[in-house]
């Protein structure tokens, strides 16, 4: 039976959305997290650069290395189980290990990724963690080890999955460099969904981090589009007045404007990928589907006082930073308008100065034409009288009188032959 032809990106497609696995961990359990990100430019950065980077770890470890192209890697490097993933902005390495250190939180647990290693990233650490997870044991103090790990007034303690777990955390960074994320899964929860939680954990802090990036140059920007905006509105108050020449106003706006369009340019994939990045971290704080622990604030309490105030901050500064484009491509638009009518008054007026000039040379030509049939005329008489003087002693007449009657005659003739020049030059 003949099938229909496939899509050449079918099986591409659907096999990605299976690409990448939770790993399945059993409580108790350790797990390192490190994020890594070019500092500029990072989503058109050499991913090779990525790979080596991978291979040097498997290296070290006498691991097998992922095929040529891969954007993930799931294997054992040693005791740990490695999880390596490459995304648009940076790449995410978690080393996972069955065992709890003594010391809760030893940064020892984080050396699976060697120190030497680490300096030859090809990137900067964007975020790293210490992940511990333990058994829920209702016999232990839970909240008086929550004290003793994070810092109270930060810390955000709830209930998750419908009571499969209590996870912790207070967003600091410790003495070693590192976030703390403590869970405690209920026996009955199984590996897939202890992993999927861990996974979820480590996506809240990524995303969390990268979105905050889109705040720090918010503010970066935020002096310039000031001065910018103080700028604008004394250019446009220069419109309403004759201060200033329209046309070194106009020069004005156009370079506000000029800048205001690359300030949108370079800015516009950040705020976008911050936009992207907050979805995510509210995302995968509702799959969480939260219960309120012992009175202590929630993840999705902790996001709102302290973190959705910076998202609105760039969303603010995105949307202002557009209308501030607007209003001076608009503004150069009607200072445009201003000149061109101004542009084309001037040229009326110097068509009607040349109209003048034209009837006055018209007026001329006729006076001059005028003459000409008097100077004509004139010897056109003069010549007349002298061929009809033998002629006035059979007329009877002096040469005056002949010269006077030939005069409006010789006059008329010249009057109708140089109005038929002009007729046929027209």
């Amino acid at each position: 039976m003949q099938s229909i032809p496939d899509h050449d990106l079918r099986y591409t497609l659907a096999n990605e959305l299976h690409a990448r696995p939770f790993p399945s961990l059993e409580a108790p359990c350790t797990a390192a997290y490190l994020a890594i990100k070019m500092p500029n430019d990072a989503a058109s950065r050499d991913r090779s650069l990525d790979l080596a980077h991978l291979h040097d770890l498997l290296d070290r470890y006498g691991a097998p290395h992922p095929q040529p192209g891969a954007t993930h890697y799931f294997g054992n490097i040693g005791r740990h189980l490695l999880k390596w993933e490459q995304h648009t902005e940076f790449v995410t390495y978690t080393a996972f290990t069955d065992t709890l250190s003594d010391r809760p939180f030893d940064p020892v647990d984080f050396e699976v990724f060697p120190a030497d290693w680490l300096t030859k990233a090809p990137g900067v650490r964007v975020t790293s963690a210490l992940l511990r997870v333990e058994l829920w044991d209702p016999e232990r103090d839970m909240m008086a080890r929550l004290h003793d790990w994070f810092v109270p007034e930060s810390l955000a303690a709830t209930r998750v999955l419908d009571d499969a777990a209590v996870i912790a955390g207070d967003f600091r960074i410790d003495t070693a460099g590192h976030l703390r994320f403590a869970v405690f899964a209920a026996p009955e929860s199984g590996s897939r969904r202890i992993g999927r939680l861990v996974q979820r954990l480590c996506e809240i802090e990524t995303y969390k981090s990268l979105s905050m990036l889109g705040f720090a140059r918010a503010k970066e920007i935020s002096a310039r589009m000031t001065d910018l905006d103080t700028k604008l509105t004394g250019m446009m108050d220069q419109m309403t007045s004759d201060e200033c020449a329209p046309e070194d106003t106009l020069s004005g706006l156009l370079t506000a404007s000029a800048e205001l369009e690359r300030m949108v340019a370079r800015n516009s994939f950040r705020f976008g990928a911050t936009a992207a990045y907050e979805a995510i971290v509210h995302d995968r704080i509702h799959v969480l589907r939260e219960q309120r622990f012992n009175g202590r604030q929630t993840f999705n309490e902790f996001m709102m006082r302290r973190y959705d105030p910076a998202m609105r901050t760039v969303k603010s500064t995105q949307t202002r930073l557009a209308a501030m484009a607007d209003r001076a491509i608009r503004a150069g638009e009607l200072l445009r308008t201003r000149v061109d009518v101004e542009r084309s008054a001037q040229n009326q007026k110097l068509l009607e100065s040349m109209d003048r000039r034209a009837d006055l040379q018209l007026r001329l030509q006729k006076t001059v034409e005028g003459l000409s049939v008097v100077a004509i005329s004139y010897y056109a008489v003069s010549l007349a009288s002298y061929l009809a003087y033998p002629l006035t002693g059979a007329l009877g007449l002096s040469k005056g009188e002949l010269t006077a009657a030939l005069t409006l005659p010789v006059v008329g003739v010249v009057w109708w032959m140089l109005r038929r020049i002009q007729k046929k030059m027209h």
